[in-house]
């Protein structure tokens, strides 16, 4: 009888662990990080697998956005390598040709966002951010441009609509990453 007390108390002093975030706690995190861009819900559901990470951490969720953001745009430019050109009409391949480019160049920017978030320096701090602004708005001026492109072209078959869905949820979430920077720096280190 004794050791199932000692048992029950010990349980019952283990989920009181401070340390432990609750389900809820974990989403008022992302809740409050996520209060910052123009598309919440697509924040809040892509971003809340970090929150026991990022916490209240305005560089860790900044990271989690690039990463985000970074993941998405490889996604994407798998599947416009997979897309057979013969589904779009000339114009569109034009403007599918421009849209790898674009995409690439986007990801490259992400990717470098990534590396300097993942060593922020306070003595560099003014410098990193503005670099980063640069660079987050250049992958998100990529993606507006790549879909400026169809924009221009005749047709509207199902694979060119697809195709600017997928840019579209992209450049949302380049945006989000933005805001996310922006609160960063709003805040400091």
């Amino acid at each position: 009888m004794t050791s199932f007390i000692t048992f029950a108390l010990l349980f019952f002093l283990l989920s009181l662990n401070p340390t432990s975030s609750s389900p809820s706690k974990r989403n008022s995190y992302v809740q409050n990080a996520c209060s910052v861009t123009h598309y919440q819900d697509l924040c809040v559901q892509t971003l809340s697998p970090f929150s026991s990470v990022a916490k209240n951490s305005p560089s860790k969720w900044a990271r989690a956005g690039v990463s985000v953001a970074i993941s998405d745009n490889k996604d994407l430019l798998r599947y416009l390598l997979k897309t057979r050109r013969s589904t779009f009409g000339k114009r569109d391949r034009v403007a599918l040709s421009d849209c790898r480019e674009l995409l690439q160049d986007s990801l490259d920017n992400l990717h470098k966002s990534l590396a300097v978030l993942r060593s922020l320096r306070a003595s560099e701090f003014q410098r990193q951010m503005s670099d980063l602004a640069t660079w987050l708005s250049t992958a998100l001026t990529d993606k507006d441009t790549c879909l400026d492109g169809f924009e221009k072209t005749s047709t509207k078959s199902s694979a060119v609509r697809k195709l600017q869905e997928r840019v579209t949820t992209s450049m949302y979430l380049s945006s989000n990453s933005l805001a996310l920077l922006n609160k960063l720096v709003a805040n400091g280190l």
